[in-house]
C-alpha cells in the first residue's frame, strides 16, 4: 500500500509539469517566432512481486520531457522595413552582448544608436557587409551589420545611353518631316544634368539612310555660345535601314562615341557610349511608315541623392533606398542550418544556444545548404495552436484529479485498517 502514495504523487508532479509547459505555450501565443513544446511522458521501471506469479507493478511516472517543436509558424505581413521572417529550415544568427553566438527565428529587428542591426533585446544580427560596388561574398566570416544613416549617395556620371525611336518611312527629305530630334538627358560627375539633342536627317539620295548628329547647348561648355548647339561627335554619322524597316548592322554594332569636353560647371570630361543595338544585336531604331517618334530612352547616370530608408528584402539583402529611387545593397543576412534543432537550449528572449548534443551549425546564405528563404516585410508567428493546448489542459487536469483521488482512496483504506486494529 505504501507505494501507491509515491505512484500517485509522481503523477501529480508530472501533470503539474505538463500544465506548466501548456501554460508557457499559451503565454507565448503572440510571441514572434516562438516554438511551442510538446510533453512526452515515460513510466518508471516496474518491479516483480514473486517470480512464480510473474506479477509486476509499476512505480509511477517520471517527470515529463519537453520536446521543442520547430514546425513552421504562420507568416504575417509587417509594415516595419526591418522585419523579416524565415520560411523553411534555419535560424537567424545573432551575437549576445557577451559575444556568445545565438540563434533565433524572431526577425523583428531594429537598429541601435550606432546603426547596428539588432534584435529587440539587444543581440547583434550577423551577416556579410557589401563591398563598395555592391557585391557580397558569403564565404567569409560573419560580422555585425551596420546600417547607413544620413548618407548622401554620390552622383554617377553617364557612361551609356540608348534611345528606342522610329524614323518615318514616309518622311520627305529637305522638309520638316525629314528631320527628327530626340532629347537625351545625361548626368556629369558633379551630378548636374545636360540636355543632349540627337538629330536625324533623311538623305535625299538614299531613302533608307539617315544622317545624325549629337549636340549640347553651347552654354554648358566653357567658351560656348549661349543659345547655340555644339556637336559632341568627332564627325556626324549615318544609320541605314533594311527593306523591312529594321536597322542594318552592316557597319557593325559598336556604340557611337559621344565625348563632352570642357564643361562649364567644372565637371570631368565625359566619354559616353550611344548604343544603337541591344545586347542581342537587335537595332533600337526602326524606319516604319509611322510618324517619327521617341519610344523610350535610358541612361546609366544618377544625380546625388539623400538616404530615405533602409529595408530588408526577400532573400535577406539589406538595401538602402535613396531619394532618386536608386537602391544600394548594403549587407546580406546570414542563416544557420542545424540538423538537430531539438537539441538547442532555450536561453530566453526567443534565442537558442548550442548544447553538447547539437550538430555544428552550417552558416551560409538563404536557400542554400538546406536553409530556407528569408521573407522581407514579414514576421513568423508562434506555432502554438490554442485548440490543441486547451485540449491538453483538460487531459492533464483530468489526470491530476484522478491521481488525487488515488491518494484519498488509499488514505481512506489506511484509516479503515487502523480502525480494525483498535
Amino acid at each position: 500500500m505504501s507505494s501507491v502514495f509515491s505512484i500517485a504523487l509522481s503523477s501529480l508532479q508530472a501533470e503539474s509539469e505538463a500544465i506548466n509547459t501548456t501554460g508557457n505555450n499559451l503565454a507565448n501565443m503572440n510571441t514572434d517566432g516562438f516554438k511551442g513544446s510538446d510533453v512526452d511522458f515515460k513510466d518508471l521501471f516496474s518491479q516483480y512481486i514473486g517470480d512464480a506469479s510473474n506479477y509486476q507493478t509499476g512505480l509511477g511516472v517520471s517527470l515529463p520531457v519537453n520536446n521543442q517543436l520547430f514546425t513552421q509558424g504562420a507568416i504575417q505581413s509587417s509594415t516595419a522595413p526591418l522585419s523579416t521572417a524565415i520560411q523553411g529550415n534555419g535560424f537567424f544568427v545573432v551575437n549576445s552582448p557577451s559575444n556568445q553566438q545565438l540563434f533565433t527565428r524572431d526577425g523583428n529587428f531594429t537598429q541601435n544608436a550606432a546603426g547596428v542591426l539588432q534584435t529587440q533585446t539587444g543581440e547583434n544580427v550577423q551577416g556579410w557587409t557589401a563591398a563598395a560596388n555592391g557585391t557580397i561574398s558569403t564565404s567569409g566570416a560573419t560580422g555585425n551589420i551596420v546600417l547607413p544613416a544620413g548618407t548622401t549617395l554620390a552622383p554617377q556620371a553617364t557612361q551609356n545611353f540608348s534611345i528606342d525611336a522610329n524614323l518615318s518611312a514616309t518622311a520627305v527629305a529637305s522638309t520638316s518631316t525629314g528631320t527628327f530630334s530626340a532629347p537625351m538627358q545625361v548626368v556629369d560627375s558633379l551630378g548636374n544634368t545636360h540636355e543632349l539633342a540627337i538629330t536625324f536627317t533623311r538623305s535625299a539620295a538614299s531613302p533608307n539612310t539617315w544622317s545624325y548628329d549629337v549636340t549640347i547647348p553651347g552654354g554648358d561648355l566653357t567658351g560656348g555660345t549661349v543659345g547655340t548647339q555644339q556637336s559632341v561627335l568627332a564627325a556626324p554619322g549615318t544609320v541605314t535601314f533594311n527593306s523591312d524597316g529594321t536597322l542594318s548592322n552592316a557597319g557593325g554594332t559598336a556604340p557611337v562615341a559621344v565625348n563632352i569636353n570642357g564643361l562649364a560647371d567644372g565637371a570631368a570630361n565625359m566619354s559616353i557610349n550611344w548604343n544603337q543595338f541591344d545586347s542581342n544585336g537587335n537595332g533600337l531604331l526602326t524606319q516604319y511608315a509611322q510618324t517619327s517618334n521617341l519610344g523610350s530612352s535610358t541612361q546609366d547616370g544618377s544625380q546625388a541623392a539623400q538616404l530615405n530608408s533602409v529595408a530588408i528584402q526577400t532573400g535577406g539583402q539589406v538595401v538602402a533606398i535613396y531619394s532618386n529611387g536608386q537602391q544600394k545593397v548594403e549587407a546580406q543576412l546570414a542563416m544557420a542550418n542545424i540538423q538537430n534543432p531539438t537539441s538547442l537550449e532555450n536561453v530566453g528572449d526567443n534565442n537558442f544556444a548550442v548544447s553538447t548534443n547539437t550538430a555544428t551549425p552550417a552558416i551560409g546564405a538563404p536557400q542554400s545548404g538546406g536553409r530556407g528563404q528569408i521573407l522581407g516585410g514579414s514576421l513568423e508567428s508562434s506555432n502554438v495552436d490554442m485548440a490543441t493546448q486547451f485540449t491538453n489542459l483538460i487531459v492533464y487536469q483530468s489526470a491530476y484529479q484522478a491521481s488525487s483521488r488515488v491518494i484519498s482512496t488509499a488514505n481512506n483504506m489506511d484509516q479503515d485498517l487502523m480502525q480494525l486494529i483498535h
